[in-house]
């Protein structure tokens, strides 16, 4: 029986992934993977789901500057970082998971090449010499105040019709993402997990 419900697991993997580009589906089955054999409940309960990164690879597709707020074991920048060949992914979170380097190594010399890991709190902002953010991925404390920090912290980072989106909106477990967004009035779409405003043009 358990031989059978991990065929069915694994099958599921697979028709999930169809919604992905070919080289971010395949890292993701390759990470999904080495998650469930090293048992790493972390990445497989936290790190987005195949249709929220499809519709987050859409958002960020031709835009090269790209900010990630949560790294956790990075499987989301590892998918910016494929699809974006010529641009450069910007991740932070001073939290730093032992799993996650195995993950980059995944990724292959050239994508992680485009990744840069910075250690620190998503508050600490942009540095000098950064260029104008073309996207914005907010995944790091759920929480309502931690939310709408991180949201005025980069608002002046922003490219004009910059993409910021926010991961876990309609999760039961972070109603802080909703009411952060609520308070800062943001007017935007939601798209299953993520709520997605764009910056004025």
């Amino acid at each position: 029986m358990d031989a059978l419900a991990s065929v069915r697991g694994t099958a599921r993997v697979v028709l999930s992934i169809r919604v992905l580009p070919v080289r971010v589906g395949w890292f993701w089955l390759r990470a999904h993977h080495r998650a469930r054999n090293s048992e790493d409940r972390f990445s497989l309960a936290s790190a987005a789901r195949p249709i929220e990164l499809a519709q987050l690879l859409t958002l960020a597709r031709g835009r090269a500057a790209v900010v990630e707020l949560g790294t956790g074991t990075a499987w989301t920048a590892i998918a910016l970082a494929l699809q974006a060949r010529d641009g450069k992914v910007i991740t932070y979170d001073p939290c730093v998971r032992s799993e996650r380097e195995a993950y980059l190594d995944l990724a292959g010399r050239s994508a992680r090449a485009r990744i840069e890991l910075r250690d620190e709190p998503d508050t600490r902002g942009p540095r000098a010499g950064d260029p104008p953010v073309e996207l914005l991925f907010i995944d790091s404390s759920h929480d309502r105040e931690s939310v709408v920090r991180a949201f005025r912290t980069w608002r002046n980072a922003l490219a004009p019709a910059a993409f910021v989106v926010f991961h876990d909106y309609d999760h039961p477990e972070y109603s802080g993402v909703r009411e952060g967004v609520l308070e800062l009035e943001l007017s935007g779409t939601q798209s299953g997990s993520l709520f997605v405003w764009r910056a004025p043009p």
